[in-house]
């Protein structure tokens, strides 16, 4: 039961509505007035301007999202019965869709909103875990869920990895390190659809490995065979080696700017056999591929996975036409009847958006292009209902005309 020491958070006149169906973030602009002094962290209660009982949260005065929720039931307390009992649901999801886990295997065990986790993500790589906290109120109590997910899934390591911009946002002081056991192989190498991939979860991008197009990478397989493919953004290879050991693709050109990047992928084209088949170029990809179709370089697969282009909403524009100018090119190196995989994680980016950007760019290239599989994020990484912020990622396989 809540406590006289809680504080409360009370809403502006006809601003509860999305908190009674459970969205979790309150933003400054939504909150009249504060009952109280809490400190970061601490635990308050949401109430209508009348009073009346929204849902129990913890607070961040230097945050705009000043409230992160995760109970909507006043008899409930945010204490460590609470936590164990969030973080064993989303394993035992986890558990009943891949089984149990090997050295090899790597999944989203905890994907913050979705699992009513908000500001907590945390991916198994084998017998490591690594841990993202974008929020600096529930980063106070990161000792604890440490120690939860420590005895919970006996980890020989857990990795703390921070998100960009996190700090600024959040007036969140973390830094990247070990939290507990023994740090990672570099690289520490997992299995995903029969392709092996060693990956960086010290150093490289994210947690370490894009997990959320799993099942989009192999879709990309099942169109490539015998095809001369263009993986943009390539990272450490991912639609690539698919396209390669899954799809029988018949060559593979790779870009990213990233020379790191460039040097696991072809760490992990040598690891799965198929190096041979693989050229690995350095550049800023939009140049190059406007460098290639001038050049008369032709593919029968492009795909395009950029990484986010905004996270604001003021950014939207820019980011569309960002997309835009992407794949007008990817067009315009395609053979007829060609596969276009394009690709947005920018979930501020609507899905007509996108669909929009992509009608705009066969009209201008004169092409006909067929969406054969709207795709999203892997099972691992469930949607909300109640946030569909967590509904970011969206993959297109497309044929071209």
């Amino acid at each position: 039961m809540n406590s006289a020491a809680t504080a409360r958070v009370v809403l502006k006149p006809r601003r509860a509505l999305p908190f009674f169906h459970r969205h979790p973030w309150v933003f400054a602009g939504a909150i009249r007035e504060i009952d109280g002094a809490p400190e970061p962290g601490d635990v308050v209660d949401l109430v209508t301007h009348q009073g009346e009982f929204v849902a129990r949260g913890l607070f961040n005065p230097d945050s705009n999202i000043r409230v992160r929720l995760y109970t909507w039931n006043e008899s409930e307390s945010l204490d460590v019965d609470f936590w164990r009992g969030r973080v064993d649901e989303a394993v035992r999801l986890r558990e009943r869709l891949f089984g149990e886990a090997t050295p090899q295997s790597a999944h989203r065990l905890v994907f913050s909103e979705s699992d009513g986790l908000s500001g907590l993500t945390v991916d198994r790589y084998g017998d490591w875990l690594t841990v993202q906290m974008t929020s600096r109120a529930l980063a106070t109590r990161r000792d604890e869920l440490v120690e939860l997910l420590s005895g919970r899934l006996r980890p020989k390591g857990i990795w703390l990895r921070t998100e960009k911009g996190v700090r600024d946002l959040e007036g969140l002081e973390i830094e990247d390190g070990l939290l507990f056991g023994e740090e990672p192989p570099r690289p520490l190498v997992v299995e995903e659809h029969g392709v092996r991939f060693g990956i960086d979860l010290v150093a490289g991008q994210k947690t370490g490995f894009y997990l959320d197009q799993r099942d989009n990478r192999l879709a990309l397989a099942r169109h490539v065979g015998g095809h001369r493919v263009l993986d943009a953004f390539c990272y450490s290879g991912g639609f690539g080696l698919n396209a390669l050991v899954n799809g029988g693709a018949k060559q593979v050109v790779a870009v990213d700017s990233s020379e790191a990047a460039l040097e696991l992928a072809a760490a992990n084209a040598e690891l799965n056999g198929v190096r041979d088949r693989v050229e690995f170029r350095k550049a800023d990809v939009f140049d190059t591929l406007t460098g290639l179709g001038e050049a008369g370089e032709r593919f029968e697969t492009v795909v395009l996975d950029p990484p986010k282009m905004t996270r604001h909403r003021k950014g939207v524009e820019k980011a569309l036409k960002g997309y835009f100018r992407l794949n007008r090119s990817a067009l315009d190196l395609l053979e007829p009847g060609g596969i276009l995989v394009t690709c947005t994680c920018s979930g501020l980016v609507p899905r007509e958006d996108f669909l929009g950007m992509l009608s705009s760019v066969a009209q201008h290239a004169d092409r006909r292009v067929q969406v054969l599989e709207a795709r999203g994020a892997a099972l691992d990484h469930p949607v909300s209902v109640a946030c569909l912020e967590t509904d970011y990622l969206q993959c297109l396989v497309c044929r071209v005309s």
